[in-house]
């Protein structure tokens, strides 16, 4: 029996990267998968494909998670269609990345709203059908940037922090009704976004890190299997980074 066996997950901004591993890896672990995106691309609908093909139950919904009545609409729909949400994966994430004096208001707002208010929106929206059950997992996908700061990502980094501030006050809120709620901060994760960097600066990050490698989507995947699955039933309100030591 896998770790996931029975349980549905509910997982943002998953048609690729490390959302798309985290779909991947609970659906190997037996876990029916709910998985959300911006726009009904075909990369999205070759995401659902695959994880249907791994024998559990798979849908994606068409969603702006950054929108708080779209993602009561899209939690509604998840509950009609699977009955349960076991699993909250809050994913969804962009960056706008500029030095403060060069930012704009807008390239400020819009990261605040998808990668901090999405977090709000989606968990508020999940809360009831969590508590109805006495049962669940959320896990909150940060950054060590947002322990860390870095230049050029004062909005990301705030969004970021901010996620972990919210994790926290959650744990603390539904620790009585039998809720988790923990966040995973990666480190430089090797995904499409990163594999465009020139090869030197890719370099700079592996020689700060010192495992020297650069962490995959499937790292960040296992760590957050751990979080959502009954071993770590005595673990929230806690950050993992995922970073082979880099913060260390």
């Amino acid at each position: 029996m896998g770790l996931l066996e029975g349980k549905t997950a509910l997982i943002t901004g998953a048609s690729r990267g490390i959302g798309k591993a985290i779909a991947v890896r609970f659906a190997m672990e037996g876990s029916d998968i709910a998985i959300t995106n911006i726009v009904d691309d075909d990369e999205f609908k070759t995401t659902i494909k695959e994880i249907e093909a791994l024998g559990v139950k798979a849908k994606g919904y068409v969603s702006n998670a950054a929108d708080y009545a779209d993602s009561q609409r899209v939690i509604n729909e998840v509950v009609k269609d699977f009955t349960t949400i076991d699993i909250l994966i809050n994913n969804a994430g962009i960056t706008r990345d500029t030095l403060l004096m060069r930012m704009t208001e807008d390239q400020w707002d819009t990261v605040i709203a998808v990668n901090l208010k999405s977090v709000f929106n989606l968990t508020k929206a999940v809360l009831m059908t969590m508590v109805k059950q006495k049962n669940g997992s959320i896990i909150n996908m940060s950054s060590i940037v947002g322990v860390s700061g870095n230049a050029g990502q004062s909005n990301y980094s705030a969004s970021k922090a901010g996620i972990i501030g919210f994790t926290k006050s959650i744990a603390k809120e539904v620790g009585s009704r039998n809720i988790r709620c923990n966040a995973i901060a990666p480190g430089f994760i090797l995904t499409e976004m990163t594999e465009k960097l020139p090869e030197n600066v890719k370099k700079e990050w592996t020689d700060k890190i010192p495992l020297k490698r650069g962490g995959t989507p499937e790292d960040v995947a296992n760590t957050a299997l751990f979080l959502a699955s009954d071993l770590s039933s005595y673990v929230t309100g806690q950050t993992i980074h995922v970073c082979g030591g880099m913060l260390t």
